[in-house]
């Protein structure tokens, strides 16, 4: 295991400042527990699980590994199915020690993690978010930047906005920067933004044990920076909110009509494919394809972030931490070079 440590791991007990970030119904107890093993933070996206479900995933990923691992639970009130109150309450009773918050205000919600000895992420896109996290009481930052695929919270880059984050966050709040990163070269300029890690989504939808159909894997690692495009077309199960998503024939179809909105979009309504146990996904749902989906992948959101020229190959979620670790201090060592003068 390669070895790179900042104040975040010891924020977090993780040994190298790799997140795996919660990439909807990808992630899955395997990959969570794969990147907590290695000794980054592997997180489970919990929003639109039932309780019982949400409790079962954690307590799986729990059986497979003794590792810190997160939870992950979306605000915004378009797509939520429970009451935030109740879901986080069910996510501590199981065990979760890591919750992170994304898509709103994390202030109602901290002091009950707190008072079960766990600690508190929240996802921002500006400096005035993170100002309003820091005073409540928020222990991490993830500052997002809109290169970031699946849904997108700013319109700043990656580059600009860590660094005003760290500005606002201080010494006492550990920063992990969002978007576009999916390399040790990525984590290491991280890094040198200002933040203590890096949160990846991308990279690890092309992890052998994420629940990604391996359709969508292969676009993943065939695509290039241009073809992950920003928009607001999947928007069936939650309206409203940018996102990246890789260009397919739906996506090519509806601008080719113009962009027309909800309602008018060409095949609105058709059902493309369906899950395992007989649920269908309609054109413009917001569901990525996942291992047991048949039908038309390729014409489903595969939600992928400026980061696909990064990403060539599906590989073990621990290599995948374990090479970010290796390449970001190379990195660093090489870059010292730099400093020293002659």
């Amino acid at each position: 295991m390669s070895t790179l440590r900042t104040p975040l791991c010891d924020r977090l007990g993780i040994d190298v400042p790799v997140v795996q970030a919660p990439i909807g119904s990808v992630s899955c107890p395997d990959l969570a527990a794969a990147v907590s093993e290695a000794g980054g933070l592997g997180t489970l996206a919990v929003t639109w699980l039932g309780l019982e479900a949400t409790a079962s995933v954690i307590e799986a990923t729990r059986e497979r590994t003794d590792r810190p691992f997160g939870v992950n639970l979306v605000l915004d009130p378009d797509t939520t199915v429970h009451a935030t109150e109740d879901h986080l309450e069910v996510c501590l009773d199981a065990g979760a020690e890591v919750v992170s918050f994304s898509f709103g205000d994390a202030a109602p919600y901290v002091e009950q993690v707190h008072d079960a000895g766990g600690t508190v992420l929240q996802t921002v896109g500006s400096a005035e978010e993170a100002q309003t996290a820091v005073e409540a009481g928020v222990d991490v930052l993830v500052s997002q930047g809109w290169e970031a695929g699946g849904h997108v919270q700013s319109d700043v880059a990656t580059m600009p906005l860590v660094p005003a984050v760290a500005d606002v966050a201080g010494e006492d709040v550990p920063v992990i920067a969002a978007g576009g990163i999916a390399d040790g070269r990525g984590l290491a300029a991280a890094l040198a933004l200002g933040a203590d890690g890096a949160w990846l989504g991308t990279r690890f939808v092309a992890a052998a044990e994420s629940q990604a159909h391996r359709e969508y894997q292969q676009a993943v690692t065939a695509a290039d920076a241009r073809e992950a495009v920003r928009s607001e077309l999947y928007d069936g199960g939650w309206p409203g909110q940018p996102h990246r998503t890789l260009e397919n024939d739906t996506y090519a179809e509806w601008a080719e009509a113009g962009e027309p909105p909800t309602g008018e979009r060409p095949g609105e309504g058709e059902e493309v494919a369906r899950y395992g146990n007989g649920h269908p996904v309609e054109r413009y749902d917001d569901d990525p394809p996942i291992a047991d989906v048949e039908g038309a992948v390729d014409e489903m959101a595969m939600y992928a972030g400026q980061s696909v020229d990064l990403t060539d190959n599906v590989r073990p979620a621990a290599d995948i931490v374990d090479e970010l670790a290796r390449e970001a201090r190379e990195r660093i060592e090489s870059l010292s070079e730099f400093a020293t003068g002659s």
